[in-house]
């Protein structure tokens, strides 16, 4: 048989598979490629248009209509972080990219795929979780799922706020940015083998902030963009309104030189990239003493956000669809600096979180959590580190899920919950324990990530990998964690009406429990002042 005869077959077959691979979508056309293990990728799908020039600070705009074909093998940039000069490698203003994996089948139109949304974290301020691989989530779901991750605007890219921008511009456009993927995926995705009308989202920290904020988005309007959500880690953020944020406007026009412009906004569009970011910095919020982890953020706007995210849910302003929420034991470790070795230190810590605190509450907290019989010893760290962790931790995360799960079950809707307790030993001993959003390693697979998952998690934790994979992967396919689960795993019981029902996940200990009764009591005070506190 000659060299030709070889060949010709050869490069028939990657011939048909780069045209399988094709997918028009009206505006563009993208060639993906097909990997070994079964799944096919597109990589760096623009869904906006460049938000630069005139369009920064604006709501994010369809794309322009490109006649070549874009060769999607390659992740499109991430957003500009704050608090990073220069511009970091990797990141752009131009960022509004996504990335597409399914399994290698025929596409049929009468058996479309479950769609998975992810919605990355970051506190509003960076893109934390880009580039994740969907492939160890399609295996687990026996290649019954397609995914979809995507970058949107973080820090003032996508959250400057103030009277210039509602006027000649458009606030909460990172949620806009995402709300626009979505609509992206109702129009587009069936080409991909996905189905519009059964998707569920999903994300950590600031993405499953973003969830808890999509499901009351409006009002709780439900335009049929998601089916079923997934919290991990749900963030309840300080959030400031559009007047209360002008001081962020304000303070960046003036260290940018734009103070003397008839238009300011104007002058800040017309920035050379370089001179904005290296006034992208975190300040003071209002009232408080020193710059927070995380400046910029979503603005209540009276549209999009019309409340704080404790009274929307409270007063039944939400989407009601199938949900998870849920928290790891120890989200504040990675958070308080470890050199908080007095009261007056975690005092302060909290107050540049939440400066609408008030003595009285602090106080209160002061009691649950950092009396002199709840310090904590471990290396490099002051006494009041770990209670400090504890405190902010359950104000920030655990408290809101387990008020959302309760929510949502009054309303009568499938709510489940779910205690992260994973133990890596290196991290038990320095302190850190079972850190924020440490369960996407076993979600997504710890080879599938783009961050450094604990070690353990490729040795004496690999086996709580499979079970949080079926239990996910299930939720993604039925709205329910169960039907699906990994074999041998107990069923993950609802929250509730008696509520307070989660479930525990350990390695080889995964089991329902009851949240703790002091918890609970702490959980109870703190979601009672959470609208004082702007949450």
């Amino acid at each position: 048989m000659s060299l030709l005869n070889i060949l010709v077959p050869v490069l028939l077959f990657v011939s048909l598979a780069a045209t399988q691979n094709v997918v028009d979508l009206e505006y563009a056309r993208y060639t993906g490629e097909s990997i070994s293990n079964g799944v096919a990728q597109w990589l760096g799908i623009r869904y906006a248009a460049p938000p630069t020039g005139p369009l920064r600070f604006a709501a994010p705009q369809d794309p322009e209509i490109v006649d070549e074909v874009q060769y999607a093998v390659q992740h499109g940039p991430k957003c500009i972080p704050t608090g990073h000069f220069p511009v970091p490698e990797g990141t752009a203003e131009d960022c509004l990219f996504l990335d597409v994996f399914a399994p290698v089948r025929e596409r049929d139109v009468s058996k479309l795929l479950p769609v998975f949304v992810w919605i990355q974290g970051g506190g509003f301020n960076s893109n934390s979780n880009a580039n994740y691989n969907g492939t160890g989530l399609i295996r687990a779901s026996d290649m019954g799922i397609v995914v979809v991750t995507f970058n949107y605007r973080v820090g003032p890219y996508g959250f400057l706020s103030g009277t210039e921008i509602l006027e000649s511009g458009s606030v909460n456009n990172g949620l806009k940015d995402q709300i626009k993927v979505l609509r992206w995926v109702q129009k587009h995705i069936s080409k991909f083998g996905g189905n519009p009308k059964h998707v569920v989202i999903g994300g950590n920290s600031a993405g499953a902030a973003s969830i808890t904020l999509l499901l009351s988005a409006y009002g709780g309007k439900d335009d049929g963009l998601f089916h079923a959500a997934a919290a991990e880690s749900q963030s309840f953020a300080n959030m400031l309104t559009v007047n209360q944020s002008q001081f962020a406007y304000n303070n960046l026009v003036i260290r940018t030189g734009c103070a003397s412009s008839i238009d300011t906004l104007a002058c800040l569009r017309d920035l050379d990239l370089d001179t904005l970011q290296r006034e992208n910095i975190n300040t003071p919020l209002p009232n408080a003493q020193q710059a927070p982890l995380y400046m910029y953020g979503p603005v209540i706007d009276g549209t999009l956000v019309p409340d704080y995210t404790y009274n929307l849910f409270h007063q039944d302003r939400f989407i009601k669809v199938p949900v998870i929420f849920g928290d790891d034991t120890n989200e504040g470790t990675n958070f308080v600096p470890r050199n908080v070795s007095t009261v007056a230190d975690a005092n302060i810590f909290i107050q540049n979180q939440f400066p609408a605190i008030k003595p009285a509450h602090m106080a209160n907290i002061n009691t649950l959590y950092l009396q002199k019989n709840q310090t904590e010893n471990f290396p490099d760290s002051g006494l009041y580190w770990r209670p400090a962790s504890s405190a902010y931790g359950e104000l920030r995360y655990i408290c809101p899920g387990i008020d959302m799960s309760a929510t949502y079950t009054k309303a009568g809707v499938n709510s489940w919950n779910y205690h992260y307790a994973v133990q890596d030993p290196d991290l038990e001993a320095s302190g850190v324990g079972v850190f924020h959003t440490v369960e996407v390693n076993a979600i997504w697979g710890p080879e599938y990530v783009s961050g450094e998952p604990p070690p353990s998690y490729f040795t004496s934790n690999a086996a709580i990998v499979p079970v949080m994979q079926g239990y996910w992967t299930s939720f993604m396919k039925a709205f329910d964690p169960n039907p699906h689960r990994y074999p041998g795993t107990p069923e993950w019981q609802t929250w509730g009406a008696e509520g307070y029902r989660r479930i525990f996940i350990r390695t080889n200990e995964t089991r329902m429990e009851t949240a703790p009764f002091d918890q609970r009591v702490r959980c109870e005070y703190l979601v009672r002042i959470g609208t004082e506190l702007q949450q």
